[in-house]
């Protein structure tokens, strides 16, 4: 979810939008420029440098830029596009700027190219604010959508949102674009339910491995069916990638199964994970599952694999699908049930 800091009650004189999807950043600074322009037009007080098209970065130009008091307007606003193909020293260019600002003129960083100099952050963060784009899975997610939705130019009813929430996934570049379409077909301010919505879905948004994993160890087949397609349909996943994270999965729970420990630090560093929530969460389905049943979940992925690999002749969406019925079956049945202990 978008997020500034470092900001304070004066004007910041920099400012840095990054994120994981280029649409998200983009827009973000879309809605920044407009606000820092005030009552001018964004194209007479922008300057603009890196970019599509651009080689490289003339950090020389773009320090002459803020150098350069305004002229016949109040501000001017110096954009660096892809900042992530700045170095350490055109970072430390800019940072001696930043300690003595020419008043009126505002830096705006944007991500893109690489990774941003620590340093040039840390003082962006200090001096002025920092707005990340990244929206994360969950209540992030939620947060996120509803927060542009009450900007939107068309009001969303609770089943609309919910649907379109969904229907999206990760795909959430795609919302600016579709709320416009929703306003051109219904008009400014209308309200658009289920049914008006449904028509310009088109195609499900990807989702995150996490999504499937989990319909899987809560047992339910029809969700988790639907997220395996999402992740070969919008995802563009490879069965063997599937397949792949399937395994890890299971790895994890059979690296914790039987092992003593009691906490999620633990569990990670025994599993190799490096954050602790998935660690707890195979640490609880380890338990839940228990050794007879993680033995036969890795038998079925052993079997799918020579499957996808040409011995059965199937398709691997039918090989797949069967996978992760039996993989979701399993986690519903009680611990030494006969389902437990079927074989292919």
């Amino acid at each position: 979810m978008a997020r500034a800091r470092g900001a304070t009650t004066a004007p910041a004189v920099a400012h840095l939008v990054r994120g994981d999807d280029p649409s998200l950043v983009a827009q973000a600074v879309r809605d920044l420029l407009p606000r820092l322009a005030g009552d001018q037009d964004p194209a007479t007080v922008v300057e603009e440098y890196g970019g599509a098209g651009a080689e490289d970065i003339d950090v020389g130009v773009v320090v002459d830029a803020l150098a350069t008091p305004p002229f016949l307007a109040p501000v001017r606003i110096v954009v660096v596009r892809d900042a992530g193909r700045l170095g350490a020293p055109d970072a430390a260019r800019l940072g001696e700027w930043l300690a003595a600002p020419v008043p009126g003129v505002v830096l705006v960083v944007v991500a893109g190219g690489g990774t941003i100099p620590a340093s040039l952050v840390k003082a962006i963060d200090k001096t002025g604010s920092v707005t990340d784009t990244a929206v994360r899975a969950g209540r992030d997610r939620t947060q996120w959508m509803a927060s542009q939705l009450r900007g939107a130019p068309v009001r969303l009813s609770g089943g609309a949102a919910a649907m379109l929430e969904d229907h999206l996934g990760g795909d959430l570049h795609r919302l600016a674009g579709l709320l416009d379409t929703l306003a051109d077909a219904y008009g400014s301010d209308a309200t658009v339910g289920e049914d008006e919505l449904a028509p310009f879905l088109g195609e499900a948004g990807k989702v995150a491995p996490w999504d499937l994993t989990d319909a899987v160890d809560r047992g339910d087949i029809g969700q988790a069916l639907a997220m395996l397609g999402r992740l070969r349909g919008a995802g563009e996943m490879h069965a063997l990638a599937v397949l792949a994270v399937l395994h890890r999965h299971y790895q994890a729970m059979l690296r914790l199964d039987g092992a003593q420990v009691s906490s999620a630090e633990e569990a990670a560093e025994l599993a190799g994970m490096r954050s602790t929530y998935p660690a707890k969460k195979a640490m609880d389905q380890a338990r839940h599952l228990g050794s007879a049943r993680i033995g036969r979940a890795i038998e079925l992925l052993a079997g799918a694999d020579l499957d996808l690999r040409g011995r059965s002749g199937l398709d691997d969406e039918v090989i797949l699908e069967v996978l992760v019925a039996r993989l979701s079956r399993l986690a519903g049945t009680r611990p030494g049930a006969t389902a437990g202990r079927r074989r292919r």
